[in-house]
């Protein structure tokens, strides 16, 4: 988040978390989790603004203590510190995730074909309209003739 420090995505040993520690008590609890009271108690970094100032800093002692650490293992630490923080999915890790296909957010269609494809779910969910895929991507050169005939009657208008 520009202007807010540390706000941040962070590399784990088995993958990336976000770390928000950038409420001045949170910064605190998080700069104690991670093993740097020196940070925690700089009178220099007791706000945002010495945060943005040593931004690069911070960024880097968050990013050592995150690396050699799993995902699972920083959150459980953030939890417990009371600093907000979460998983950065990956596309795979979306794939795995029940509450993601419970959510209608991913959706199985069928091709004309007969082969089956997982694809991204309808967003907004909405309960009165909730959206649907009314037709599959055409294949190569299925709609050709239908545009075509469109753009020579719009050519012969007046």
């Amino acid at each position: 988040m520009p202007g807010i420090a540390p706000s941040n995505a962070y590399k784990c040993a088995d993958g990336h978390v976000l770390v928000a520690g950038n409420g001045d008590s949170i910064f605190r609890r998080l700069m104690n989790a991670i093993g740097r009271p020196d940070l925690a108690a700089h009178p220099e970094l007791a706000g945002n603004t010495g945060h943005m100032a040593r931004v690069a800093e911070i960024d880097a002692a968050i990013g050592d203590w995150t690396a050699p650490r799993t995902v699972a293992e920083v959150l459980t630490a953030l939890d417990a510190a009371q600093v907000p923080g979460g998983r950065i999915y990956t596309v795979v890790d979306i794939a795995a995730d029940p509450h993601y296909r419970e959510r209608g957010m991913l959706q199985e269609i069928t091709r004309e074909d007969g082969n089956t494809f997982t694809v991204p779910g309808i967003v907004p969910k909405l309960s009165h309209t909730p959206g649907r895929d009314r037709r599959n991507a055409p294949a190569l050169g299925q709609d050709t003739e239908e545009v075509l005939g469109e753009l020579a009657v719009k050519a012969r208008r007046p």
